[in-house]
């Protein structure tokens, strides 16, 4: 996955399409005072793009490797587990003011929920969501880090006068014992990009049909994942087709590989196509671990005369049980998150004329060797006035 030009669209006006009747999401009204310690709110109304509804989801969770094990016999699992515990990443999570001020505005808006109540807090990381739900009033916190972090996580509740509150215990969801047998609420972020790198979302589950109680509550409880295509022809010229010629050499074979590879960045609301597709919505309290893996319809309209070099997928996510439904999302209409957005590049330029539409379907499915991984494939047909073309495209998040 790389990462293309930088650019913060946090300040600029953003107008966002509105909601399908009944999906709005809101975070509080204009003459409602803001909770304490909260100047941002979710991006959620500025963003959401009207979605067809015919066809109607790990950032903090990391483990420890195992120490006996030399650089040389890591596998990839073990890399992404070792990279959490560096506070950079933390950083730039916690930085990232639509994902923390949501939590913690649905958790400070909705304290009803949580007084007196007991959280398990899966992949804490430092510690953040906890924290929020001890100061809401919950009764007590296990707040559960894979990574070398939870050392500094239990140092930061310490420092916060929190230790009587909460419990941090370092070590995977599926090899820990929690010291109850069962919680009132599993609060997480657990989102990877295109919602489901890194495949943290099964620990959530299994956290859930282990240790929640009946009618308990699972913090978000709502994911949607959403297709569009834009127009890219500068970014693709100098990011794919630049293989072509080298200095004069043949390097199209890396053309073929940068191709297969999502690229995760920020795209331009501007150069958006067509409408937004919702491809898959998981209930996070109901579905099953297999669930994750799904094969999506699609049919994308031209909304103007363009040509299309990517189709885009982002993700929204929602609390419904909030006194306020409440949200936001990682779309190019929204204020920008680290999430950003996922390109997957087209091998043809499709000519498109306003009207048209592009139909296909979406598989998207765990790698079989290292499940944190994703293959997507994309079939899609096309049949314009100046266009025609039918083909798959294999691409795997690594």
């Amino acid at each position: 996955m790389g990462r293309r030009r930088n650019g913060d669209h946090s300040s600029s006006t953003l107008n966002g399409l509105p909601q399908p009747q009944g999906s709005k999401i809101r975070f509080e009204d204009d003459d409602e005072a803001l909770i304490e310690e909260t100047t941002e709110s979710s991006n959620i109304d500025e963003s959401m793009c009207e979605a067809d509804d015919s066809n109607r989801v790990i950032e903090d969770s990391a483990c420890e490797p195992a120490q006996s094990l030399d650089k040389d016999d890591k596998t990839s699992a073990d890399y992404y587990f070792d990279s959490y515990s560096h506070f950079g990443i933390h950083e730039e999570m916690l930085k990232d003011s639509v994902r923390t001020k949501t939590y913690q505005n649905v958790i400070y808006q909705n304290k009803f929920l949580f007084k007196d109540k007991v959280v398990l807090d899966v992949g804490a990381g430092t510690g953040i969501l906890s924290l929020f739900c001890a100061k809401a009033g919950a009764a007590h916190v296990y707040a559960v880090e894979c990574s070398h972090m939870a050392d500094m996580a239990k140092e930061i509740v310490e420092a916060n006068g929190f230790s009587n509150v909460i419990t941090v215990l370092k070590g995977k969801i599926e090899e820990i014992e929690l010291p109850v047998a069962r919680v009132d609420i599993i609060i997480s972020e657990w989102m990877g990009y295109f919602l489901l790198f890194e495949n943290m979302l099964n620990t959530v589950l299994y956290a859930r049909d282990k240790w929640l109680v009946n009618d308990g509550l699972v913090l978000p409880d709502k994911a949607s994942l959403y297709l569009t295509a834009i127009e890219d022809a500068d970014y693709k010229e100098d990011k794919i087709e630049f293989w072509n010629s080298v200095y004069g050499f043949d390097m199209s074979c890396i053309k073929r590989q940068a191709l297969v590879e999502p690229l995760v960045d920020t795209v331009d609301q501007n150069q958006i196509v067509t409408n937004c597709q919702l491809l898959k919505t998981m209930d996070i309290s109901k579905m099953a671990p297999g669930d994750a893996s799904f094969t999506a319809p699609f049919k994308l309209i031209a909304e103007r005369d363009d040509y299309i070099h990517a189709l885009v997928a982002y993700f929204d996510v929602s609390f419904t049980k909030c006194h306020k439904l409440t949200g936001f999302s990682t779309g190019p209409r929204s204020r920008a998150t680290h999430w950003k957005q996922t390109v997957l590049y087209l091998e043809d330029v499709l000519t498109i004329c306003e009207g048209e539409s592009i139909t296909g379907s979406l598989n998207v499915a765990p790698n079989k060797k290292n499940s944190r991984d994703i293959d997507i494939v994309l079939k899609y047909s096309f049949n314009g006035r100046r266009c025609s073309i039918s083909k798959t495209q294999h691409y795997k998040m690594r």
